[in-house]
């Protein structure tokens, strides 16, 4: 293979520090070799110590020592940041359930570097390049992995030490579009998640749903893994659920009506939708999270009913239990807010309101403002999320990728549009302290009154605040509005 060339801005510096003993390393290499190269470089450096490493680069940077006791350096130059490592060993830190933080690294400036690539997870990832001049470290064959689109592990006994490995492998199958080796998937059954850190669950899933082109891909894997039924089972329940045949004719490769099947497809429907409408990754990510747990209420509200000549498989009520059940799966892994964007709060409002935006269509010739105003307060305001999440649940009964927003939802963006009901128009235009002008007191009753007078404002009653006063002041002084 010819030398590569890695072209990264602040290379001359590094290589100008230490010569040939700096290395870029894993996804860097990787992509470089997919002919995809990324922003994002992780350095190693050889035959230097942290001290002499942190010497040198001082006067050039800032210096974050993160992993002073396992040799990582965060340093950033010119408003971009670096990863700088020396060579370590892995190794799990005695027995139990393992998890992220239970692996120890010894650093050691001597090692080989042969022998800091064989702790790494996957041989595409087993790469180095060294900066001065391009030369390419392969020991474990990694690049006829990349050209091959597999992946497969490193080291195999080393695998089960750091249990996170197991989501990794779904999520750069996800998002490298590689396939897994067979010989992965009975050593990650054997491996005990249950150790592993909310947080770092959370960033693996997100990643497979934000980076994916079809995150169905990765979601795929976290099943055949085994970590649905380890550390989702909400979405375990899922896979053992079927759906009506003919409401939805979607099937998995062996022909089952799962919940699951139609989850996935519409999960890769969110995800074409959210990005053909510009959404920024907060809201994306709002939106596939409530794609993938929309149903999970199924299978608890599923039974069997004789209607249209035939048995019929109904769930009522789902929405509601698919809302319940997702506030405590947040709970459970401590979803609250990303990059701003309150994901505890918008993902669950968006599940329960997604078909109140259907039953609006299916009463499109005779609908009023009222009803639209409803439910963009139900949706917190999230009127393109809830339509977009609506349309993506339609569209989730076919494989063949959505081109854009279908005539139902194009005709209720249009309405909200036309009749002027927008995140502004919901908000109250009567507060507490407008009551409290009026002579209510606050307290439960002033609660109750509020409550009244934007029920009232949504209904079209009045539209400018004051005119929401005149309402105020007759049911401040119990009158009837």
């Amino acid at each position: 293979m010819p030398k590569l060339r890695p072209a990264f801005r602040d290379k001359a510096l590094f290589v100008r520090l230490f010569g040939a003993d700096v290395y870029a390393v894993g996804g860097y290499v990787r992509d470089l070799v997919r002919g995809t190269p990324t922003e994002e470089v992780d350095l190693l450096i050889l035959r230097r110590g942290l001290d002499e490493i942190v010497r040198r680069i001082s006067p050039h940077g800032r210096v974050d020592l993160v992993g002073r006791s396992f040799g990582i350096i965060k340093f950033t130059v010119r408003g971009r940041t670096y990863d700088l490592a020396l060579p370590r060993r892995d190794a799990p830190a005695g027995t139990g359930v393992r998890g992220h933080k239970d692996i120890i690294a010894a650093s050691d400036p001597a090692l080989p570097i042969e022998k800091d690539l064989e702790r790494r997870d996957f041989r595409c990832n087993s790469l180095a390049l060294r900066l001065r001049d391009g030369a390419l470290v392969d020991p474990f064959g990694g690049v006829k992995d990349i050209r091959g689109k597999v992946i497969r592990l490193t080291n195999p006994d080393a695998f089960p030490d750091d249990p996170l490995r197991v989501l990794r492998t779904a999520r750069f199958a996800s998002v490298l579009g590689f396939k897994v080796d067979p010989a992965v998937y009975p050593i990650a059954k054997t491996i005990d998640l249950a150790g592993l850190s909310v947080e770092r669950v959370n960033e693996e899933l997100f990643k497979i749903l934000l980076r994916s082109p079809r995150p169905s891909r990765g979601l795929d894997e976290l099943f055949k893994l085994g970590v649905l039924r380890k550390l989702f089972p909400e979405l375990y329940g899922l896979t053992l659920s079927l759906q009506d045949a003919v409401f939805h004719p979607e099937t998995d490769e062996y022909g089952h009506h799962t919940v699951w099947s139609h989850t996935k497809l519409t999960v890769d429907q969110a995800k074409t939708l959210g990005d053909l409408m510009g959404f920024p990754p907060p809201k994306t990510l709002a939106l596939l999270l409530a794609a993938l747990y929309h149903d999970v209420g199924k299978p608890g509200t599923a039974h069997w009913e004789f209607k249209r000549g035939r048995m019929v498989i109904i769930n009522y009520g789902h929405d509601l239990a698919s809302e319940k059940a997702v506030r405590k799966v947040f709970q459970r892994f401590r979803v609250f807010s990303w990059n701003g964007c309150p994901l505890n709060k918008i993902v669950p409002v968006l599940i329960k309101t997604h078909h109140r935006a259907s039953e609006l269509w299916q009463n499109r010739d005779n609908v009023t403002r009222k009803a639209f105003s409803r439910l963009a307060a139900e949706a917190g305001g999230e009127i393109e999320l809830v339509v977009a999440l609506d349309a993506a649940d339609r569209a989730g009964r076919r494989e063949r990728r959505v081109r854009g927003l279908d005539r139902e939802a194009r005709w209720l963006l249009r309405k909200f549009e036309e009749l002027r009901v927008s995140r502004e128009t919901i908000k109250p235009l009567i507060l507490g302290r407008d009551l409290i002008k009026l002579g209510v007191a606050p307290g439960p009753g002033m609660g109750v009154l509020l409550k009244k007078l934007l029920h009232l404002q949504l209904d079209s009653r009045f539209e400018t605040r004051a005119e929401g006063l005149k309402f105020a002041k007759k049911l401040a002084a119990g009158k009837r509005p």
